[in-house]
């Protein structure tokens, strides 16, 4: 089997890579495996082997469709990862969101069309359907994106439908809840929050902390997609949640706890526009159709990400202080 793997240099993308190229998913050991990735601020080639025999690591952008042209023949699936996903980056700017989100994942499906790549896993969020106040979202639920960041993945999500609708692509969807984990860029909630501690700077906190999310580790988001992958139905969503819903100053608490400080390091910071107060998915279809369960318990998964954090960093501080990085200035050119 081979798979493109577009944004495999970011958190969960490489994740998944690494994973894979591990054997960790029973069925696709030895499977060959494309990056794509055009190593933007999230992309990093150290989230990935060096060298693996079985992974070629090309740098390029998911909206170039003459470089797609090149790439996919000869590949079995595409797990499409690639996407602007910072929230507040879309607030100052949503041009990039919708250029990459949008157009990159229509140049990327019309590219399988024309290359005859059938199988197609676009990975999304939680957070197209907007916020809810009780209950959990299911699959069917609306689309009601409240940042230009979600409206994007919404777009992108729609397009991805139409193509299995009009030209019968072998596409599934997959949402996801907020994930953490090893290797996530520091400007995430968990990693900046873990980060500043180590440093010894004050962690900025949104608000009154009230906002709620669903935590999902990583791994089990990756397990997932690879479920969606091989026995996931054409033209189906599917919801990825872990099960496990806490308020941001609970997560801070905790984090503070872990890093051995108090509440005098949290300053409370004016609240992000639009910032949707809470999030919570529906996993039923997942579970019954194709066997998936969560299995990192988040108060063990938390831990051992901060000890992540606290043993490597030589990885987070190149990515968050690259002016001091002399590595990063000697990324590949297009292939390596």
């Amino acid at each position: 089997m081979r798979v493109l793997v577009t944004g495999g240099a970011g958190f969960i993308g490489s994740h998944y890579v690494r994973t894979l190229l591990d054997g960790g998913y029973p069925g696709s050991e030895g499977a060959r495996v494309t990056v794509l990735d055009q190593l933007t601020y999230a992309g990093n080639r150290a989230n990935l082997p060096a060298s693996h025999p079985r992974m070629e690591f090309v740098r390029g952008d998911v909206c170039d469709f003459p470089l797609l042209l090149d790439l996919l023949p000869g590949h079995d699936a595409v797990i499409h990862f690639a996407a602007e996903s910072h929230v507040d980056r879309s607030l100052e700017s949503a041009a990039d969101f919708v250029r990459t989100n949008v157009g990159g994942t229509q140049a990327l499906l019309d590219a399988c069309l024309a290359t005859g790549v059938e199988r197609v896993v676009h990975v999304s969020t939680d957070e197209v359907y907007g916020s809810i106040e009780t209950g959990s979202w299911t699959e069917e639920w609306p689309l009601l994106p409240n940042s230009p960041y979600a409206a994007s993945k919404a777009a992108s999500d729609l397009v991805a439908r139409s193509y299995w609708r009009t030209h019968g692509l072998d596409v599934s969807i997959t949402r996801c809840s907020n994930n953490y984990g090893p290797y996530q860029h520091p400007e995430k909630l968990i990693p900046l929050f873990v980060t500043n501690l180590l440093e010894g700077l004050h962690v900025p906190l949104y608000g009154d902390g009230r906002n709620i999310r669903e935590w999902l580790h990583v791994d089990d988001h990756c397990r997932a997609i690879q479920l969606v992958l091989t026995k996931g139905a054409a033209g189906e969503i599917y919801n990825i949640g872990g099960g496990n819903e806490q308020a941001n100053r609970d997560i801070t608490d905790r984090l503070l706890h872990l890093c051995g400080a108090d509440a005098s390091m949290v300053r409370h910071v004016a609240d992000r526009k639009g910032h949707d107060l809470r999030y919570a998915l529906d996993e039923t279809k997942i579970r019954e159709e194709l066997g998936y369960a969560p299995r990192v318990p988040f108060d063990q998964g938390l831990a051992d990400t901060v000890t992540w954090y606290r043993d490597n960093p030589g990885w987070w501080k190149a990515v968050k202080h690259p002016g001091n990085d002399t590595e990063r200035t000697t990324r590949e050119g297009n292939r390596s």
